[in-house]
């Protein structure tokens, strides 16, 4: 497997998994450094290397009045001193080519999106800039297809290549989680995420929004540590119930600790075979 090297740890090839998380978007600074720091602490405490995840700009939301964030240039500039105040590798999601320059200046991972994973152009675009790129994997696309978007980012002349699985669409408003896919992605040779909480989200499940089935997470993210995946993903929040997006499907802060416990738990006996 191609094991990446990121600040301190590696990810990939039976270290143990990284922990992807934040909130789903930036609501404000004082609330997102909170989050960062909190998580920074509970990992530092349980030796999980740990990237910081928050989107400046949610373009994909279900409605036109929903939340989106504070956008490109203040986003990054709130995701800058979090990086300079706690020294935590950063990552988040761009849609557009206009974004791509500014944010692989202060990104660690630069994310492509779910719904923007077969754009050519786009993908080719962010691989050529990010030192490291993580390609979501669309919910209409099998697990091998994967092997397409790889073959287009490594033209592009990047080898740091992670994939999340986040669920696949399975009729109306609903998501399933095929543990297969991840053995099968780790296959062709990249590191694979499982996106725990993306992964129970019900797309536009209430109409103007998404819904979500919190409770489902931990028993997913267990399944996908014992699978042996590289890193679990997790959207997380003080107040779900208050969250401007994704509350629905994200895990309270205070939950963290007795899950990730349990999961390095399973992940050291899974990879110690």
């Amino acid at each position: 497997m191609n094991q990446i090297e990121l600040n301190d740890f590696f990810i990939g090839n039976n270290t143990g998994f990284v922990l992807i998380a934040g909130p789903c978007v930036l609501e404000d600074e004082a609330a997102a450094m909170d989050v960062a720091q909190y998580l920074q602490k509970l990992t530092t405490k349980l030796k999980i290397p740990f990237i910081f995840k928050a989107s400046y700009d949610k373009a994909n939301r279900t409605s036109i009045s929903s939340y989106r964030g504070p956008g490109l240039k203040e986003g990054l500039a709130i995701l800058k001193r979090i990086k300079e105040k706690l020294d935590v590798p950063l990552l988040s999601d761009v849609h557009r080519f206009e974004e791509i320059d500014e944010a692989a200046q202060i990104l660690d991972v630069l994310q492509v999106p779910a719904f923007l994973c077969r754009q050519t152009d786009f993908v080719m675009e962010v691989a050529k800039k990010a030192k490291i790129i993580n390609i979501k994997k669309g919910q209409f696309l099998a697990p091998w297809d994967v092997t397409n978007i790889i073959t287009k980012v490594r033209v592009a002349g990047n080898e740091k290549i992670l994939l999340t699985e986040r669920g696949t669409s399975f009729g109306y408003n609903n998501l399933v989680f095929d543990i297969r896919s991840l053995p099968i992605m780790r296959e062709i040779g990249y590191p694979v995420i499982f996106d725990a909480t993306h992964a129970v989200q019900l797309p536009g499940g209430t109409g103007t929004a998404s819904g979500g089935e919190r409770n489902m997470v931990p028993y997913l993210a267990r399944a996908a540590v014992a699978a042996g995946v590289d890193g679990i993903f997790l959207e997380v929040h003080r107040n779900p119930e208050k969250a401007l997006c994704d509350g629905a499907n994200s895990l309270y802060l205070d939950s963290l600790e007795e899950l990730l416990t349990m999961l390095k738990q399973i992940d050291r006996l899974v990879k110690s075979k």
